[in-house]
């Protein structure tokens, strides 16, 4: 069975910091380009970051960048989203998903073939 499984959300006060993992099971991730969503409460999902595999690239909305790094590990068939000085309208539901394509890093939604269920991060004193 083809699956993402999100981990690692939670709750966390203005300024921390929190990694998110996305583990995938039944293929092999490498092979993929992966994204990170979220989507906060009363609003649409949106677009953080992507990686593509070989080559490596990266992709960051303009809201996170220089606070969040997207890495993967291929052996352990993970990505990782580490997220650093949190703020409060960083509230969502993360999502990770796959393209079975490496050929491009986009935030596009409709380009992506594989969702896992969602991590809740809280950013709140």
């Amino acid at each position: 069975q083809l699956q993402l499984v999100e981990s690692g959300g939670g709750l966390v006060q203005p300024g921390g910091s929190l990694r998110l993992s996305c583990a995938a099971s039944g293929f092999t991730l490498g092979y993929s380009a992966i994204g990170w969503f979220r989507q906060a409460p009363g609003k649409e999902r949106e677009g953080v970051s992507c990686i593509t595999n070989s080559p490596r690239t990266t992709y960051y909305v303009d809201s996170v960048k220089g606070r969040f790094t997207i890495s993967r590990d291929n052996a352990k068939n993970t990505v990782y989203l580490q997220m650093n000085s949190l703020r409060p309208e960083d509230t969502a539901v993360y999502y990770c998903a796959a393209r079975w394509t490496n050929s491009a890093c986009t935030l596009r939604e409709a380009a992506y073939d594989l969702w896992g269920q969602g991590t809740q991060v809280t950013v709140s004193s």
